[in-house]
C-alpha cells in the first residue's frame, strides 16, 4: 500500500511512544489515506488521497 498522498505528498512522521513509567520508544504516525476514484485530466484513476485533501476540496471526483 502506498504511504504517500498523491495530491499533497504528505508522508508519515516519526514520534515517541511514552509509557506510564516514562520509557520512550520510537513509533510512526501514519497518514490517513483513502483510495478513491479521482479525475486526473480527462482520465479517471484510483489513487491514494489523504483525508485533509478530501475535506479541503483539492480532489475532483468524476461525475457518475
Amino acid at each position: 500500500m502506498a504511504k504517500k498522498c498523491e495530491i499533497c505528498g504528505r508522508v508519515g512522521e516519526v514520534g515517541s511512544r511514552i509509557s506510564h513509567a516514562h520509557n520512550v520508544s520510537k513509533r510512526k504516525f501514519y497518514v490517513n489515506l483513502q483510495r478513491m476514484r479521482v479525475k486526473v485530466g480527462k482520465q479517471v484513476r484510483k489513487v491514494y488521497v489523504c483525508t485533509q485533501c478530501i475535506k479541503a476540496g483539492k480532489v475532483e471526483r468524476p461525475s457518475s
